[in-house]
């Protein structure tokens, strides 16, 4: 199956999950997280699993919090530090403000359309996340999906960055 229409059946799998437990916090995240650290999240897009349970245990760590700042689409994602405040971006997206320090994330909870267990990563398709991946190489990648968004096995690109960890409402899966 191409990635296109991989992407069309699995966003609809995810509009289609309902669930009720929260993305599980791992005792191994917690562990990797470190006072003073910066973790990147996101804000989902319906049918997104929320990251507020890995934000609200990051805080708890001293961590800080920021978010991907975006002005369009060839333009690399940043990150900026987030403080609660939101503007709207492009795409729908809530992002910090212009004015808000830009930072180098230490972790960055990733959304996903598709996971495998090898840690193979399916996204929007504009390479946004692999960009980013690439210039913060040694951040910890951790994607943040629902247990429906799991597939044997996720055609993969040579740009496509693997994560290192997926968290969702029912387990943790290191690759």
């Amino acid at each position: 199956m191409n990635k296109r229409s991989l992407r069309a059946r699995m966003r609809e799998a995810r509009l289609a999950f309902a669930s009720v437990e929260p993305i599980r916090v791992a005792p191994e995240f917690i562990k990797r997280l470190r006072a003073g650290s910066v973790v990147a999240s996101y804000r989902p897009m319906p049918g997104e699993a929320d990251p507020a349970p890995l934000e609200r245990a990051a805080r708890q760590a001293g961590c800080a919090l920021a978010l991907p700042f975006l002005t369009d689409r060839s333009a690399p994602m940043r990150f900026r530090r987030w403080d609660g405040a939101l503007a709207a971006g492009p795409y729908g997206i809530e992002q910090p403000p212009a004015d808000a320090p830009e930072v180098a994330p230490d972790v960055i909870l990733t959304p996903l359309v598709a996971f495998d267990r090898t840690g193979a990563r399916l996204g929007q398709g504009a390479g946004l996340y692999d960009r980013a991946f690439a210039a913060h190489p040694g951040a910890w990648r951790v994607g943040v999906a629902w247990s429906v968004q799991e597939v044997d096995v996720l055609p993969i690109d040579a740009w496509d960055v693997p994560l290192h960890a997926i968290a969702t409402e029912k387990e943790w899966i290191t690759p």
